[in-house]
């Protein structure tokens, strides 16, 4: 409570956008993972951790049904694109090991654009719970999809290229991913997998988080004008679909 009084200085990043940074860089990881099906998992483990973390700090626990709805997660491809992924994934995992360094340019657009997309949808749902738009009661009814919704609606309106260019530069500079992918989601006691943690993870992935939030605050007239599109939609956009 000492320093309750203290102001942060000036263009200081506020400290609940460093873990929306953090699950967009571990979002942008998983495509490196050098394991078939693992990649998939562990985004949607990645994606539904920053919905409970955010929720979390706003003192909410959501049921885990609009915990997927937030996190995309229930809108999932079917059966048979999920087989055809997989079977690909089977396909190119001996060429993806022998060629990773050819296969690195198409890895770092991968990596771009999963944390793009992670990086918007983890801006306006922190966004969207600072407004109020979530609450203990509206979490258990349609509001998690109406909000879920207007952030999808929101992010078609923006012209992303400015962070997509960004991210690039941040991904290309780092010359371990293929490691730092690896470590960050696999538990080496248990052998399986696990959800990567801001607290304990290597220079590197703290590193990229950081830089990171700083090219987020460095374009915050790109996020308000995000924020502006969310609003919109929220208000007065369509009817969201879906079950």
């Amino acid at each position: 409570m000492a320093d309750s009084n203290t102001a942060p200085p000036p263009g200081a990043v506020p400290p609940s956008l460093a873990r929306v940074a953090f699950h967009a860089v571990a979002a942008g990881l998983t495509p490196l993972i050098p394991v078939p099906f693992l990649d998939d998992y562990a985004l949607r483990q990645v994606r539904e951790q920053a919905v409970r973390d955010q929720l979390k700090e706003k003192g909410l626990k959501a049921p885990d049904k609009a915990v997927a709805v937030l996190a995309g997660s229930d809108d999932a491809r079917g059966l048979g694109g999920r087989l055809v992924s997989y079977l690909k994934a089977v396909a190119l995992f001996p060429v993806r090991k022998v060629f990773r360094k050819v296969f690195f340019v198409l890895w770092v657009k991968d990596c771009v654009d999963l944390t793009s997309a992670c990086l918007h949808h983890g801006y306006l749902l922190h966004h969207a719970l600072q407004r109020g738009d979530l609450d203990a009661a509206s979490l258990q009814g349609d509001a998690p999809r109406k909000v879920q919704a207007a952030i999808v609606a929101a992010c078609a309106e923006m012209d992303a290229r400015p962070i997509n260019q960004a991210l690039r530069r941040l991904f290309r500079s780092s010359h371990v991913l293929m490691a730092e992918a690896t470590r960050a989601f696999m538990d080496p006691k248990r052998g399986g997998a696990r959800v990567p943690d801001p607290k304990g993870e290597s220079a590197e992935v703290r590193s990229l988080t950081d830089r990171l939030l700083q090219e987020l605050w460095e374009e915050r007239g790109y996020f308000t004008a995000l924020e502006g599109h969310y609003d919109k939609h929220l208000r007065g956009g369509p009817a969201p679909t879906g079950s």
